[in-house]
């Protein structure tokens, strides 16, 4: 019979039986996400979007890293439940190990957390990717896109933070995995899809404020 393992997540009760730990340091799993990330945002900027404007290039750039995020990252989580147990020090399961140390209902397969990323993953990181395309090619749905992802992206992190208080938000190693991980990685994804929802519902509201207008003037012309 397999016994539980000791591991560094809280609760220190919490069972992961055959669990194998972290073999990649913090600063390599930071380094190589941070680079990937950076490689990506200097494709898009200056191959994908060299004719755009620099906000919209900006935003071509988040929503490459987030669409690459969400299938890659989240999506190896979502469909690996046994991370925990690699062995072959597999840079996906790696990051996994180490994010729950900021929050283990990750390690611990909890429900909600499952279900939040696995519509994340499979729904809005194709869709991010989407966004992309609308924007380079400046698609008359771009904008409701930009905003139906971001919404969604808000709903995720709502019930992503709202269930982790229900249960007592007590799911990080110390303080210092608890807002550098569970807070400040997740931030920017209520920061940033707030900011693109009010841009685009301005855009939305003044395309159809100027639709309206421009019937009335054809009527009066008529």
């Amino acid at each position: 019979m397999e016994e539980a393992a000791a591991h560094p997540y809280v609760p220190t009760d919490l069972k992961l039986p055959g669990y194998v730990p972290i073999s990649m340091s913090m600063s390599t799993i930071l380094t190589v996400y941070l680079g990937a990330s950076l490689f990506v945002v200097t494709f898009v900027w200056f191959l994908l979007g060299r004719k755009k404007a620099h906000l919209d290039r900006l935003l071509m750039c988040w929503w490459a890293f987030t669409g690459l995020t969400h299938m890659v990252l989240e999506g190896y989580f979502v469909f690996s439940p046994e991370f925990f147990k690699d062995t072959t020090s597999c840079y996906l399961a790696e990051v996994w190990k180490e994010y729950s140390k900021g929050d283990s209902r990750y390690a611990g397969r909890d429900s909600a957390v499952i279900a939040v990323e696995g519509i994340t993953a499979v729904i809005e990181g194709p869709a991010s990717l989407l966004a992309v395309y609308a924007i380079a090619k400046g698609k008359s749905y771009s904008y409701v896109l930009q905003l139906a992802i971001s919404l969604g992206q808000l709903y995720g992190c709502l019930v992503y933070f709202i269930t982790a208080f229900l249960e007592g938000d007590n799911f990080a190693t110390n303080s210092f995995y608890y807002y550098s991980y569970y807070i400040g990685a997740n931030g920017w994804w209520v920061l940033i899809p707030l900011l693109i929802s009010y841009r685009c519902w301005n855009k939305i509201c003044g395309g159809a404020n100027g639709n309206g207008v421009e019937t009335k003037m054809k009527k009066k012309i008529r």
